[in-house]
């Protein structure tokens, strides 16, 4: 077998960390390639495989090679709590665009538009995940794909279509784009072929992305209350798809 630190120092530049049993966890489940993972303790990971998710334990006990605290520390900058890290091949850009504009969609498509925070990215994706989006796309200059965002997306960007485009390159589909003086998105059905658009935390909506827009919608707010968190309107949107769309159980 090859020697998993010469390995993980040979990828490490090009692939995507997995930290943490969740991340690899998820990565798994939904595909990812995986070339080399190392943890501190590999009894425990696997008696939490076992217990959390069976599914992936044999994989796991496949994978795994235990490595010295000294040699993991030097691996990863900022280890996890359950001490298990991996490294995995990023989908192709290829496959994650064609997905994001095959027609019909089944589920809509989550614009971020310019994000500032690593870790609301990372749960937005988790969230487009679980609801099961086609996808979240970014602008700006964050990548979606940084450590810290795959950290807080748990891994799941295996489970959806995750890229960074400019407005003029997102794909086909109404724009429905979140914003205080939009309509009343309890009025509103979201189609499956939506592209559901929110602003940067700091600044919102650029004058861009809402003149690309076909409809501009609200969240229902109590008065005096400034905004919601990015990832808390995500979900609300998502939800609100997910109960009144097209979405299909």
């Amino acid at each position: 077998m090859n020697d998993p630190v010469r390995v993980w120092r040979q990828l490490s530049d090009d692939s995507v960390l997995l930290d943490g049993f969740h991340a690899l966890k998820h990565a798994v489940r939904f595909g990812a390639r995986v070339p080399v993972a190392v943890t501190t303790g590999r009894a425990a990971v696997l008696e939490l495989a076992e217990e959390l998710a069976p599914d992936v334990r044999a994989t796991l006990d496949e994978l795994l090679t235990e490595v010295p605290e000294t040699v993991f520390a030097s691996l990863v900058t900022r280890p996890h709590p359950t001490s298990v890290a991996a490294l995995a091949v990023r989908p192709s850009r290829a496959a994650n665009l064609e997905t994001l504009a095959r027609a019909p969609r089944t589920a809509p498509v989550v614009v971020l538009e310019d994000p500032r925070n690593l870790g609301n990215a990372g749960a937005v994706i988790r969230l487009a995940a679980g609801f099961g989006a086609t996808g979240v796309v970014t602008t700006g200059t964050l990548d979606p794909w940084h450590p810290t965002v795959v950290r807080g997306g748990a891994g799941l960007h295996f489970a959806t279509a995750v890229e960074r485009l400019t407005v003029d390159e997102l794909p086909a589909g109404p724009l429905f784009a979140l914003d205080p003086e939009g309509e009343d998105i309890r009025g509103t059905k979201l189609p499956d072929d939506a592209l559901l658009a929110f602003g940067s935390e700091r600044s919102g909506l650029s004058a861009e992305l809402r003149s690309r827009a076909d409809h501009l919608v609200s969240l229902p707010m109590r008065p005096q209350v400034s905004s919601y968190n990015l990832a808390t309107s995500v979900a609300m949107t998502l939800f609100h798809w997910s109960a009144t769309g097209d979405a299909t159980a």
